[in-house]
């Protein structure tokens, strides 16, 4: 779920063009997607908490395949953290990266037991203190185990379509966070953020988007690119 850099063109639009397009995406993609929330599969704050961490550079399907053994294993935060790391690396090793991420997982729980009274914290500046917890991982935590919205959760689908739509140029993280809180009221902010992973997913995807079938072509800047990064339908 990490957000990488682009070599895409990145459309840059004029502020009264942003904000005249961004209520435009909102409203379509809320028409189309429902009621969308996060895909990873949790029970607890905790549970999330470890999810959500694991999901970097990975699917979240893999995931869900492979949280169930290591939340059996390791039912809370105290558990996790007196865990032996080669026995926890064992539980997430398909997932990319497991050395540092059981690492960092252990070492989250080490701290919450130690600071949080054993408590996955439900502040941005509390989550945001925890070993390999950014910005992005405490806005799924906060928005989807606590009812919190102090942001948007800008991972790899946010960010490109970010761009694609003519929203933000920032190729930071942080600062498209920024850009797209400033284009959406914060009672958009979650549903803006699932609603843009799940478009991102299903049609506007990082190898072949499917303009022609996209029911924000007649508005989206980056529609049908001549440049031969995208093909259409």
């Amino acid at each position: 779920m990490a957000a990488k850099q682009t070599a895409e063109p990145i459309p840059e639009l004029p502020r009264t063009e942003r904000e005249r397009l961004a209520p435009l995406y909102a409203e379509r993609l809320a028409q189309a997607y429902g009621d969308p929330h996060a895909a990873l599969h949790f029970h607890s704050p905790y549970q999330l908490l470890i999810a959500v961490i694991l999901s970097a550079q990975t699917t979240d399907v893999g995931v869900n395949k492979a949280t169930p053994a290591l939340f059996e294993r390791y039912p809370g935060p105290a558990d996790l953290a007196g865990a032996d790391q080669l026995e926890v690396e064992g539980y997430v090793k398909s997932l990319g990266f497991y050395h540092q991420k059981a690492k960092n997982i252990i070492a989250t729980c080490q701290r919450i037991v130690a600071e949080f009274g054993g408590e996955v914290p439900d502040t941005m500046e509390g989550l945001t203190s925890l070993p390999g917890v950014a910005r992005k991982t405490a806005n799924i935590v906060l928005g989807e185990a606590f009812n919190k919205v102090e942001g948007i959760a800008v991972d790899t689908h946010v960010f490109r379509l970010a761009h694609r739509f003519g929203l933000s140029t920032e190729k930071d993280t942080d600062k498209v966070e920024r850009d797209l809180m400033w284009l959406f009221p914060p009672n958009h902010w979650h549903r803006v953020n699932y609603d843009l992973i799940t478009h991102g997913r299903a049609v506007c995807t990082a190898k072949r988007p499917t303009c022609g079938s996209c029911f924000l072509n007649d508005i989206c800047p980056s529609a049908f690119e001549p440049t031969g990064w995208r093909e259409a339908d």
